[in-house]
């Protein structure tokens, strides 16, 4: 599946994007906050491409002008999410490289994947967390309509041994519809 926005194709990762990958998770300031270690090299980028972001619905964000992934976007059905939601419902998980903050470009793929997701999956409702400290996060999730819904304490994240308080927001396919509308 290729989603495109105005100014973005979101993409399935490939192993060649591997150097494009680690020029961007390899900086300290995007994984950790996100609760993710930092890529170590183009292997370790490699290897993710395969093993984490090869999963259904993950798409690398590639700038149009630019022709190159700048950062990651993916939608956890059901089971597939770690916060415990029926198969009618999906999380939605997203960075985006250092360069590329403060110019709405997370935003705008969050609402192309709320768009395909309600509207060609017809989820009932969608989910979006973020870690204490993650400002950047939760305001890409306020910006797109997402509302608080609750707290976890001790979750458990990729960096071995760290347990992080997570905050999850939700949006429906009603407010969806509702703010579909109203445009």
């Amino acid at each position: 599946m290729i989603l495109k926005t105005k100014r973005l194709i979101l993409r399935p990762w490939e192993e060649s994007d591997a150097e494009d990958l680690y020029k961007y998770a390899s900086n300290p300031d995007v994984g950790p906050i996100a609760g993710w270690p930092v890529h170590t090299s183009v292997d370790n980028s490699r290897e993710i491409i395969k093993g984490v972001l090869s999963a259904p619905e993950t798409y690398a964000i590639v700038l149009k002008a630019k022709g190159h992934p700048v950062g990651s976007i993916g939608l956890m059905l059901g089971k597939a999410s770690n916060i415990g939601i029926p198969n009618t419902e999906g999380e939605i998980g997203y960075w985006i490289g250092v360069p590329y903050w403060g110019q709405g470009l997370t935003p705008e793929a969050v609402h192309e994947i709320m768009r395909y997701g309600f509207e060609e999956l017809n989820l009932e409702k969608m989910w979006c967390g973020y870690f204490d400290g993650n400002e950047k996060s939760k305001r890409v999730q306020e910006k797109c309509g997402f509302h608080y819904h609750h707290t976890s304490k001790n979750v458990p994240c990729a960096l071995e041994g760290v347990l992080r308080t997570e905050h999850i927001t939700c949006f429906t396919k009603e407010e969806w519809e509702a703010n579909k509308n109203n445009k």
